[in-house]
């Protein structure tokens, strides 16, 4: 019998999401576009650290080639070449 009148009684919070989101609609078409565009490019974005990393692993790559190669033509060098001159 008082459960009729309890189905009819909305929660605080309930209300209180109610009126948020009526605020939402009051907001203009074009404020809402760019809060949106701005989200997803800000989502999107590159940092500065996915740069510097991969900068870093350029580098490390090159350098690991370099050393490489130096060392295996460094040791490649024969010293009996000087002495065929006579």
């Amino acid at each position: 019998m008082g459960r009729k009148d309890a189905s009819t009684v909305k929660l605080p919070v309930d209300q209180y999401r109610k009126q948020i989101g009526k605020q939402d609609y009051k907001k203009t078409k074009p404020i809402l576009r760019a809060t949106k565009l701005k989200a997803e490019a800000k989502k999107t974005a590159i940092g500065i650290k996915e740069v510097g990393l991969v900068l870093a692993a350029i580098w490390a790559l090159l350098l690991a080639f370099y050393a490489f190669f130096y060392l295996r033509l460094s040791m490649d060098v024969d010293p009996d070449l000087e002495r065929d001159e006579d």
